[in-house]
Protein backbone atom coordinates (compact mmCIF):
# COMPACT_ATOMS: atom_id res chain seq x y z
CA UNK A 1 0.00 0.00 0.00
CA UNK A 2 2.81 2.39 0.86
CA UNK A 3 4.67 1.51 -2.36
CA UNK A 4 1.58 2.24 -4.48
CA UNK A 5 1.11 5.62 -2.78
CA UNK A 6 4.78 6.49 -3.25
CA UNK A 7 4.67 5.56 -6.95
CA UNK A 8 1.54 7.71 -7.41
CA UNK A 9 3.24 10.76 -5.83
CA UNK A 10 6.35 10.29 -7.96
CA UNK A 11 4.27 9.99 -11.11
CA UNK A 12 2.34 13.17 -10.22
CA UNK A 13 5.55 15.08 -9.55
CA UNK A 14 7.01 13.84 -12.82
CA UNK A 15 3.94 15.01 -14.76
CA UNK A 16 4.09 18.34 -12.98
CA UNK A 17 7.72 18.85 -13.95
CA UNK A 18 7.07 17.80 -17.56
CA UNK A 19 4.14 20.18 -17.76
CA UNK A 20 6.15 23.09 -16.37
CA UNK A 21 8.95 22.36 -18.82
CA UNK A 22 6.51 22.31 -21.75
CA UNK A 23 4.92 25.57 -20.53
CA UNK A 24 8.34 27.24 -20.27
CA UNK A 25 9.21 26.02 -23.80
CA UNK A 26 5.94 27.58 -24.98
CA UNK A 27 6.78 30.93 -23.39
CA UNK A 28 10.31 30.92 -24.86
CA UNK A 29 9.00 30.08 -28.33
CA UNK A 30 6.35 32.80 -28.08
CA UNK A 31 9.00 35.37 -27.14
CA UNK A 32 11.11 34.24 -30.09
CA UNK A 33 8.18 34.62 -32.48
CA UNK A 34 7.63 30.93 -33.21
CA UNK A 35 3.93 31.03 -32.37
CA UNK A 36 2.97 27.70 -33.91
CA UNK A 37 5.54 25.80 -31.87
CA UNK A 38 4.55 27.84 -28.81
CA UNK A 39 0.90 26.86 -29.22
CA UNK A 40 1.94 23.23 -29.63
CA UNK A 41 3.94 23.30 -26.39
CA UNK A 42 1.13 25.02 -24.48
CA UNK A 43 -1.30 22.35 -25.70
CA UNK A 44 1.20 19.71 -24.67
CA UNK A 45 1.44 21.23 -21.18
CA UNK A 46 -2.34 21.14 -20.83
CA UNK A 47 -2.58 17.51 -21.93
CA UNK A 48 0.28 16.37 -19.67
CA UNK A 49 -1.43 17.48 -16.46
CA UNK A 50 -5.06 18.45 -17.18
CA UNK A 51 -6.06 18.58 -13.51
CA UNK A 52 -3.35 21.14 -12.71
CA UNK A 53 -4.14 24.84 -12.26
CA UNK A 54 -1.69 25.45 -15.09
CA UNK A 55 -3.76 23.50 -17.64
CA UNK A 56 -6.33 26.26 -18.33
CA UNK A 57 -3.55 28.86 -18.38
CA UNK A 58 -1.72 26.78 -20.98
CA UNK A 59 -4.92 26.48 -23.06
CA UNK A 60 -5.41 30.24 -22.94
CA UNK A 61 -1.77 30.87 -23.86
CA UNK A 62 -2.13 28.56 -26.87
CA UNK A 63 -5.05 30.70 -28.05
CA UNK A 64 -3.11 33.91 -27.45
CA UNK A 65 -0.12 32.51 -29.37
CA UNK A 66 -2.30 32.02 -32.44
CA UNK A 67 -3.95 35.42 -32.03
CA UNK A 68 -0.62 37.23 -31.65
CA UNK A 69 0.48 36.25 -35.15
CA UNK A 70 -2.84 36.59 -36.99
CA UNK A 71 -3.86 32.90 -36.93
CA UNK A 72 -7.35 34.02 -36.01
CA UNK A 73 -9.20 30.87 -37.10
CA UNK A 74 -6.98 28.75 -34.84
CA UNK A 75 -7.39 31.25 -31.99
CA UNK A 76 -11.18 31.07 -32.33
CA UNK A 77 -11.09 27.26 -32.18
CA UNK A 78 -8.85 27.27 -29.09
CA UNK A 79 -10.94 29.89 -27.31
CA UNK A 80 -14.23 28.14 -28.00
CA UNK A 81 -12.73 24.97 -26.55
CA UNK A 82 -11.44 26.90 -23.52
CA UNK A 83 -14.88 28.38 -22.85
CA UNK A 84 -16.43 24.91 -23.05
CA UNK A 85 -13.84 23.10 -20.90
CA UNK A 86 -13.15 25.85 -18.34
CA UNK A 87 -16.42 27.82 -18.04
CA UNK A 88 -15.71 28.94 -14.46
CA UNK A 89 -12.07 29.94 -14.84
CA UNK A 90 -11.02 33.26 -13.32
CA UNK A 91 -9.84 34.53 -16.73
CA UNK A 92 -13.11 33.74 -18.51
CA UNK A 93 -13.78 37.45 -19.18
CA UNK A 94 -10.44 37.79 -20.95
CA UNK A 95 -11.09 34.60 -22.95
CA UNK A 96 -14.44 35.92 -24.20
CA UNK A 97 -12.94 39.31 -24.99
CA UNK A 98 -10.06 37.69 -26.91
CA UNK A 99 -12.60 35.62 -28.85
CA UNK A 100 -14.37 38.83 -29.84
CA UNK A 101 -11.05 40.33 -30.92
CA UNK A 102 -10.23 37.22 -32.96
CA UNK A 103 -13.42 37.71 -34.96
CA UNK A 104 -12.98 41.48 -35.07
CA UNK A 105 -9.50 41.26 -36.60
CA UNK A 106 -10.94 39.21 -39.48
CA UNK A 107 -13.20 42.06 -40.60
CA UNK A 108 -12.08 43.27 -44.02
CA UNK A 109 -14.60 45.93 -45.03
CA UNK A 110 -18.31 46.55 -45.31
CA UNK A 111 -18.65 44.79 -48.68
CA UNK A 112 -17.34 41.41 -47.52
CA UNK A 113 -18.92 38.51 -45.62
CA UNK A 114 -20.72 39.70 -42.47
CA UNK A 115 -20.03 36.61 -40.32
CA UNK A 116 -16.98 38.04 -38.55
CA UNK A 117 -18.70 41.39 -37.98
CA UNK A 118 -21.83 39.81 -36.49
CA UNK A 119 -19.92 37.33 -34.32
CA UNK A 120 -17.59 39.97 -32.91
CA UNK A 121 -20.43 42.36 -32.10
CA UNK A 122 -22.42 39.62 -30.35
CA UNK A 123 -19.43 38.62 -28.20
CA UNK A 124 -18.52 42.21 -27.31
CA UNK A 125 -22.14 42.84 -26.26
CA UNK A 126 -21.95 39.75 -24.03
CA UNK A 127 -18.70 40.98 -22.48
CA UNK A 128 -20.29 44.37 -21.68
CA UNK A 129 -23.33 42.69 -20.12
CA UNK A 130 -21.44 40.05 -18.09
CA UNK A 131 -18.38 42.05 -17.04
CA UNK A 132 -19.51 45.72 -17.03
CA UNK A 133 -16.85 47.04 -14.65
CA UNK A 134 -13.81 45.73 -16.50
CA UNK A 135 -11.38 47.19 -19.00
CA UNK A 136 -12.63 44.50 -21.40
CA UNK A 137 -16.10 46.06 -21.29
CA UNK A 138 -14.71 49.55 -21.93
CA UNK A 139 -12.79 48.43 -24.99
CA UNK A 140 -15.73 46.29 -26.16
CA UNK A 141 -17.91 49.42 -26.24
CA UNK A 142 -15.28 51.16 -28.35
CA UNK A 143 -15.08 48.18 -30.71
CA UNK A 144 -18.87 48.08 -31.07
CA UNK A 145 -18.88 51.73 -32.14
CA UNK A 146 -16.37 50.85 -34.85
CA UNK A 147 -18.40 47.79 -35.87
CA UNK A 148 -21.57 49.90 -36.12
CA UNK A 149 -19.68 52.28 -38.40
CA UNK A 150 -18.75 49.34 -40.62
CA UNK A 151 -22.33 48.04 -40.66
CA UNK A 152 -23.66 51.53 -41.44
CA UNK A 153 -21.14 51.82 -44.27
CA UNK A 154 -22.50 48.58 -45.74
CA UNK A 155 -26.07 49.89 -45.64
CA UNK A 156 -24.96 53.15 -47.24
CA UNK A 157 -23.08 51.27 -49.96
CA UNK A 158 -26.20 49.27 -50.85
CA UNK A 159 -28.42 52.35 -50.53
CA UNK A 160 -26.25 54.29 -52.98
CA UNK A 161 -26.32 51.32 -55.37
CA UNK A 162 -30.14 51.42 -55.44
CA UNK A 163 -30.12 55.22 -55.61
CA UNK A 164 -27.93 55.21 -58.74
CA UNK A 165 -30.36 52.77 -60.37
CA UNK A 166 -33.40 54.84 -59.35
CA UNK A 167 -34.82 52.07 -57.16
CA UNK A 168 -36.25 54.56 -54.73
CA UNK A 169 -38.11 52.33 -52.26
CA UNK A 170 -35.17 49.98 -51.77
CA UNK A 171 -32.86 52.95 -51.37
CA UNK A 172 -35.18 54.65 -48.85
CA UNK A 173 -35.30 51.48 -46.74
CA UNK A 174 -31.50 51.30 -46.52
CA UNK A 175 -31.05 54.94 -45.56
CA UNK A 176 -33.86 54.73 -42.99
CA UNK A 177 -32.20 51.67 -41.49
CA UNK A 178 -29.03 53.70 -40.95
CA UNK A 179 -31.01 56.48 -39.26
CA UNK A 180 -32.88 54.04 -37.00
CA UNK A 181 -29.96 51.80 -36.04
CA UNK A 182 -26.69 53.69 -36.54
CA UNK A 183 -27.52 57.27 -35.66
CA UNK A 184 -24.26 57.78 -33.74
CA UNK A 185 -22.08 56.98 -36.75
CA UNK A 186 -20.53 59.35 -39.27
CA UNK A 187 -23.08 58.25 -41.90
CA UNK A 188 -26.16 59.75 -40.26
CA UNK A 189 -25.81 63.09 -42.08
CA UNK A 190 -25.46 61.53 -45.52
CA UNK A 191 -28.39 59.18 -44.86
CA UNK A 192 -30.62 62.12 -43.98
CA UNK A 193 -29.40 64.11 -46.99
CA UNK A 194 -30.10 61.17 -49.33
CA UNK A 195 -33.65 60.82 -48.01
CA UNK A 196 -34.28 64.53 -48.65
CA UNK A 197 -33.04 64.01 -52.21
CA UNK A 198 -35.14 60.93 -52.90
CA UNK A 199 -38.39 62.29 -51.48
CA UNK A 200 -37.92 65.53 -53.40
CA UNK A 201 -37.26 63.59 -56.63
CA UNK A 202 -40.41 61.46 -56.26
CA UNK A 203 -42.53 64.48 -55.37
CA UNK A 204 -43.11 63.89 -51.65
CA UNK A 205 -42.04 67.36 -50.55
CA UNK A 206 -43.48 67.14 -47.04
CA UNK A 207 -41.37 64.04 -46.37
CA UNK A 208 -38.36 65.84 -47.84
CA UNK A 209 -38.94 68.80 -45.50
CA UNK A 210 -39.27 66.45 -42.52
CA UNK A 211 -35.86 64.93 -43.13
Amino acid sequence: SKDVKKQSILKEESLDLQMIEAYKDGLSSLEEGDVLFAAKKFNEAEILYPQSIWAPRAALMAAYSYYSDNYYGDAVAELNRFLKVYPNHKDIAYAEYLLGLSYYEQIVDEKKDLESIINSKKIFLDVIEKYPNTDFAIDSKFKINLIDTILAAKEMYVGRYYFDRKKWIASINRFKFVIDNYDTTIYIEEALHRLVEIYYIIGLENEAKKY
